[in-house]
């Protein structure tokens, strides 16, 4: 078993640690009695994930004495609603969870978000354990807090924050990814790199795709988490600058409600619209294009997708995605926000878009 990295996240009474590595599910082992004290885990995943995993994370609990009670939800984001959410709270009510007990999200970003959501409501409020099993989650959605599922106006538009009590980020259960996952994950590794940690970026940029394996990766992976920590740490509640975090996502969010279902992967929406902002900011004048350059070739050395043009559907209107991005959780007073750039490592917050002038330029970048 390989070194596990630990990444603690501060905060205060919530505090929490995020194990990393080949084996953290093992290292884990002996702190998981005191989070189950009826010596029984309910477990969230769901019918893709439960085959590949379930046993393992079984026979690890057994051993530590506590039985396993799984609950197998249907993959996919359409489980990420409040028909979802109903099913889940009706069946953990129907195991009559007790408030001192915890549940254990086992599964990818949807499992993670909507399992969170229902500990945070179920009785007032129940502990939850994360065991990330895509890359993606490893290093974006089980870190935070920020839980929730989808709404017909958008993602995430129904939520609560609610802390984790740990999060496992085993990297052996990212072996049975796809590809095309692994890559997609990616996508919220660098970008924690290019909000804040320009050294970061080096590091990412002279590993090139070799960053995705073994132990490089687990590396990788710590570094975006505690970036992360460090920012929910100074704005757990998103009034400030935790929203640079958003970085590409108002432009992703933008591209997953047009795009048909499934025909995009967040990660890749988030690829492109990270260099979205890194090339408006250079329309503005705020950025260099070095820069931008740097970062679409970055992305597109890493197989992701490095423009709007290169996602996998293309059939866009400018219009309506700007129209969609008016929606964004962030705004205020009417306003779009948006997460620009003034360079790798330097992002930051405009609170006041130019809705035309957004137009206008996506009329251009999409053309």
């Amino acid at each position: 078993m390989s070194s596990i990295l630990t990444v603690p996240v501060g905060l205060g009474a919530r505090s929490y640690d995020v194990l990393v590595g080949d084996g953290a599910l093992e290292a884990a082992a002996p702190r998981l009695p005191a989070l189950f004290p009826r010596r029984r885990a309910i477990l969230v995943t769901d019918s893709h994930v439960a085959p590949l995993h379930l046993e393992r994370v079984t026979a690890l609990l057994t051993k530590a004495g506590i039985a396993c009670d799984p609950i197998v939800m249907e993959p996919g984001e359409a489980t990420k609603s409040f028909a979802g959410l109903q099913e889940l709270v009706d069946a953990l009510l129907a195991r009559n969870i007790e408030r001192s007990e915890a549940i254990i999200a086992l599964g990818g970003g949807v499992i993670g978000d909507l399992t969170g959501f229902a500990a945070a409501i179920t009785k007032r409020g129940v502990d939850f354990v994360q065991i990330p099993t895509t890359l993606l989650a490893q290093v974006d959605s089980s870190v935070g807090g920020k839980t929730g599922i989808n709404t017909r106006q958008g993602k995430n538009f129904a939520g609560a924050f609610h802390q984790p009590r740990l999060v496992i980020a085993d990297t052996v259960l990212l072996t049975t990814l796809p590809e095309r996952e692994r890559r997609a994950g990616y996508a919220e590794i660098v970008k924690a790199a290019l909000i804040g940690d320009a050294a970061m970026f080096e590091r990412l940029d002279a590993a090139g795709a070799g960053v995705l394996q073994g132990a490089p990766l687990a590396q990788a992976i710590a570094d975006a988490v505690a970036f992360k920590a460090r920012i929910v740490a100074e704005d757990e509640l998103e009034h400030g600058s935790r929203a640079l975090l958003n970085l590409g996502h108002t432009f992703a969010h933008a591209f997953e409600a047009e795009a048909p279902r499934d025909a995009i992967r967040h990660g890749e929406a988030v690829a492109a619209g990270i260099a979205l902002a890194f090339r408006y900011s250079v329309a503005r004048g705020e950025c260099p294009a070095s820069d931008a350059d740097r970062v679409e070739a970055h992305l597109r050395t890493a197989g992701l997708p490095w423009s709007a043009a290169t996602l996998a559907h293309k059939d866009w209107d400018p219009a309506r995605l700007v129209a969609r991005m008016r929606d964004d959780k962030k705004n205020q007073a009417g306003e779009i926000t948006l997460i620009l750039a003034r360079g790798i490592g330097k992002a930051w917050i405009d609170p006041r878009i130019d809705a035309a002038h957004l137009v206008a330029f996506l009329e251009t970048s999409l053309s």
